[in-house]
């Protein structure tokens, strides 16, 4: 495991923070360090806000020194896409026609996380309103691909999947209405999240199809992954879509061995059965990335 903090993964700082291995100063700094390195080639950030999230690390520490914490991420530095609303705070949702626009609400996904503890190092670009699936920003400039500055990072989440990527951020919230995390994770090589429609509430969330939208997580790993969403999942009364219940341990479920896993997404039974016209070489392959699931 790396020592510099800005390197671990979500659930592995959070730990480090909650077992004062390391200050929430020392991980927010270290990905500080990391924003002013990269960011002039990647141009993933809309804002960096340094003194603040400086500032609201030092209280972070501060609280935890009372014997307080606030949450399972407490002290942890993240920066999500910019179309979440947070009160008092510019958000442009990557339009030019907003980047005077202060939020007066915080949608709920972020409040969640920041109950949760979670320090904020800015906000991440993205495609303008949520509309496109290559991650290009006509007013903002384009979002580079940390593993390829030439290549696109994908769309609209950019900034959330070329941030994950470069380790400026432990995790990011995304959006997705046709592929927006799905594609910056894929294109980044990242893990990102796609909800089911109401898991997660939407209220303060810069809405695209109201039938169609859903709040999920980038971030380095399906257990970081399934921890974000434990926290943000649930009903909430400012969205009436948001589904009510008891909720599954996430984070439990994501750090179960795959073998024992049985899946209701594949009803076939052999996942080779639908691979008609396709090479040898790229069948077996195929079969070795299913091969340990349990197939029903």
């Amino acid at each position: 495991m790396s020592t510099e903090p800005a390197l671990m993964s979500l659930t592995a700082v959070a730990n480090a923070i909650a077992q004062k291995r390391f200050s929430s100063r020392e991980a927010t700094q270290s990905c500080l360090e990391r924003i002013a390195q990269w960011q002039p080639r990647l141009n993933a950030f809309m804002a960096i806000e340094a003194d603040a999230a400086l500032a609201a690390a030092d209280a972070a520490d501060a609280l935890f020194a009372k014997g307080n914490l606030s949450g399972a991420l407490h002290g942890v530095p993240m920066a999500h896409k910019d179309m979440y609303y947070d009160a008092g705070k510019v958000v442009t949702c990557g339009s030019k026609i907003r980047r005077d626009f202060v939020a007066t609400t915080t949608s709920t996904a972020l409040q969640r996380l920041k109950d949760a503890g979670t320090v904020r190092l800015g906000s991440l670009q993205m495609v303008e309103f949520a509309y496109g699936p290559t991650g290009h920003n006509s007013h903002y400039g384009p979002v580079h691909n940390p593993w390829g500055l030439d290549h696109i990072t994908g769309g609209s989440s950019s900034g959330s999947g070329a941030a994950v990527a470069a380790r400026l951020t432990f995790a990011a919230l995304g959006s997705d209405t046709g592929g927006s995390i799905r594609m910056p994770a894929h294109f980044c090589g990242v893990t990102g999240l796609k909800t089911t429609v109401g898991r997660i509430s939407r209220a303060g969330a810069m809405p695209l199809s109201q039938s169609l939208d859903t709040v999920g997580p980038l971030a380095r790993s399906a257990e970081d992954c399934a921890l974000l969403l434990g926290l943000m999942a649930g009903a909430d009364p400012d969205d009436p879509t948001a589904v009510a219940g008891p909720l599954p341990d996430y984070a439990a479920a994501a750090r179960e061995p795959i073998k024992s896993s049985r899946s209701p997404c594949f009803p076939i039974r052999s996942p080779l059965r639908n691979l008609r016209g396709v090479s040898p070489s790229t069948a077996r392959l195929q079969h070795q990335t299913v091969a340990p699931c349990s197939w029903s």
